[in-house]
């Protein structure tokens, strides 16, 4: 029988502790600096002696208050560049080995022409994040690197929850591709195991030839809506519903949820992002090889409950689901393949909302009084469009 000890960290209970001989370790961590990057970059610097080496790739530096830790180095890549150029920069920063990467690099391409479907573009999708994944994928042997572990996280569109209703719960062992439309995880999945199926036939071979080299396996990381705190993110539930609540406050009006009935008790799946991380550096180093996880915080979850705590937070009143006033909408498929295809209902859009004079001016007047970074409410289609498709959804996401 096998004891696994555990330990905690501020509210994050239950955490893995490794044996010391797991130490001197080298990561990977691309897209950092994004939200999931930005996370993983904080929980491997927890632990110095483990991961003595974290190399940030991304195109802009992760922006970490104090700056890097002493343990990680920034390198500017652009991974929609060919093979060989990010190769040349890997070699040129120096990067001569590997343990484990941490994939997370993505590109929100803007929405179809006259569609304000935050993922409406869906055959754009697929082009750049599979060409993200595939020139770094081919740079690793042009810059002689190869991880034990390749960690790819994708996340519950897998299930296609963005299309319409879907089975419950969502079982990463058992649930099939929703084909229904092009996905980009599924390419990039795809890629991710060729690449760890070559390099263990040239394990094999090297073997036969007496110059064995190490497995090389992949993990898949699936987290539901994550939340978290970074100066930008293309999908981050916490920051436009920061904004709508502090807005909310300045205009002294209540915080209104937009949905319906069924919205407001459905039950969500969350996942914060420095779980996930906590989650996924497991992966990579007791879990088994070659498996996809779920990550997600695993309490029960719906706005119900959640609404009154957040408006709390701002000092506002609140108010449910409105009696009356919705607009529907029919999603496009049914996942689920049977009951028939879902409807959404929302009384108003907070995307919408975000471009009204009065919010963008409300916005501004807090920015200067506050000194915040961000002056202007930007890209409301994209930030707030991730919170419509969160609040008011055709049925719940279930991890199992």
């Amino acid at each position: 029988m096998s004891i696994q000890q555990v330990q905690s960290r501020g509210i994050f209970h239950g955490l893995p502790v490794y044996p010391p001989e797991i130490s001197g370790l080298t990561a990977i961590i691309t897209g950092a600096n994004g939200i999931s990057g930005h996370y993983m970059l904080r929980v491997l610097s927890q632990d110095p002696q483990r991961w003595t080496k974290i190399y940030c790739l991304s195109r802009r530096p992760p922006l970490i208050p104090g700056g890097l830790p002493p343990n990680a180095q920034h390198i500017p890549l652009d991974f929609l560049q060919d093979p060989q150029t990010i190769a040349a920069g890997l070699h040129s920063a120096g990067v001569t080995h590997v343990d484990h990467i941490f994939f997370y690099s993505y590109i929100q391409p803007p929405p179809k022409q006259g569609s304000t479907g935050l993922w409406s573009d869906a055959d754009e999708m697929v082009r750049l994040n599979s060409l993200l994944l595939s020139n770094f994928l081919g740079a690793l042997p042009l810059a002689n690197l190869r991880p034990a572990r390749f960690m790819l996280q994708t996340g519950a569109k897998y299930y296609g929850v963005h299309l319409g209703p879907v089975k419950q719960p969502q079982e990463e062992d058992v649930d099939p591709r929703v084909e229904l439309e092009p996905n980009f995880y599924y390419p990039q999945e795809d890629a991710v195991f060729a690449y760890c199926r070559d390099a263990e036939e040239e394990e094999a071979k090297g073997e036969e030839g007496g110059s064995a080299q190490r497995e090389c396996g992949w993990a898949v990381g699936m987290p539901g809506a994550i939340l978290g705190a970074v100066p930008d993110a293309a999908m981050n539930l916490c920051y436009p519903l920061a904004v709508y609540a502090s807005v909310c406050r300045r205009l002294g009006q209540p915080l209104r949820f937009p949905g319906d009935v069924p919205a407001w008790q459905m039950g969500s799946s969350m996942s914060s992002a420095m779980l996930n991380a906590y989650m996924e550096e497991w992966m990579v180093l007791a879990g088994p090889t070659d498996q996809r996880y779920n990550v997600c915080d695993g309490s029960a979850f719906a706005w119900e409950g959640f609404w009154p705590r957040l408006a709390g937070w701002y000092g506002l009143e609140w108010r449910g689901p409105a009696e009356e006033g919705y607009v529907e909408v029919e999603t496009r498929f049914a996942p689920r393949k049977f009951g028939g295809k879902g409807v959404v209902r929302r009384s108003f859009s907070l995307a919408e909302w975000a471009k009204t004079g009065e919010v963008q001016k409300a916005w501004r007047e807090l920015a200067d009084e506050w000194g915040l970074r961000e002056k202007e409410l930007r890209e409301p289609d994209r930030v707030f469009g991730f919170a419509d498709g969160s609040l008011c959804r055709a049925g719940p996401s279930n991890f199992r």
